[in-house]
């Protein structure tokens, strides 16, 4: 078998390598970002007089919600894997255990033997899916319902959450010797013609000055020589118009 090459040159790209063999999450996997939990809890708690020392979550990647020991009392309040919420109300029904638990919004009405809390609230879980969101519960007296406040108050959560977890996007400003493909769609879109013949460039995967942080190129690029250099970079330039060239001259008179 052949030998993989550990050149850096070649294989700058370890990390997507790695991450192609990483378990994927998906909507099963139960990663609620704590305050949005926190805000369902509360509110249901408020809503149906939930005791909060009461509230048990079976819920959790490689758990079994079956085998879990429920003492006398609990409330399951969690968010459960969807793919199966049908069986999981149907054991807490059987069972006699109530329950309020998150579930998808646009299938809500295919679960049976609940009450079906319609919120529909984009909720950004953990594992970066964003899910519209709905809740089944064995409490009320209403099989159908909709949530005005439930919807508000997860909605501001959502929000503030996603403000707080954007981060600004660094640019990277390449000197002008260096050119790449979202450069070239930046100028077709704009309408400048640039044209570089295969002897005035080379194609580079990142510059000296990035290997240091384990950087290149995204896509990777080519490094130009003076003159296509030259010609890039008067295409990033707006030129003046003669109008602006005589205020130019007014100012330099004055």
């Amino acid at each position: 078998m052949a030998a993989i090459s550990q050149d850096p040159e070649k294989f700058h790209d370890y990390e997507g390598f790695v991450e192609k063999f990483k378990p994927k999450r998906t909507t099963d996997d139960c990663y609620t970002p704590p305050a949005v939990f926190e805000a369902v809890r509360d509110w249901a708690c408020r809503e149906y007089g939930i005791d909060p020392g009461a509230i048990a979550r079976p819920f959790w990647p490689g758990g079994d919600y079956e085998a879990h020991p429920y003492p006398d009392g609990c409330v399951v309040l969690d968010n459960p894997p969807f793919s199966c919420i049908s069986r999981i109300v149907r054991f807490y029904a059987d069972e006699g255990i109530p329950f309020f638990l998150f579930a998808p919004h646009l299938t809500v009405f295919n679960i049976k033997r609940c009450n079906h809390v319609v919120a529909g609230v984009a909720v950004t879980y953990e594992n970066g899916a964003e899910v519209p969101t709905s809740f089944v519960t064995s409490y009320g007296d209403s099989l159908l319902r909709s949530a005005p406040e439930l919807y508000r108050i997860v909605s501001d959560v959502v929000g503030k959450l996603r403000r707080e977890g954007k981060r600004p996007v660094p640019r990277h400003v390449y000197p002008d010797a260096v050119i790449t493909s979202a450069m070239l769609g930046k100028y077709s879109k704009y309408g400048i013609d640039v044209r570089i013949k295969e002897g005035e460039c080379r194609k580079i995967q990142r510059l000296d000055a990035q290997k240091p942080f384990g950087k290149s190129i995204y896509g990777s690029g080519f490094l130009l020589s003076k003159r296509a250099a030259a010609e890039r970079a008067a295409a990033e330039r707006f030129a003046l118009s003669p109008r602006e060239v005589e205020l130019q001259r007014a100012l330099d008179d004055s």
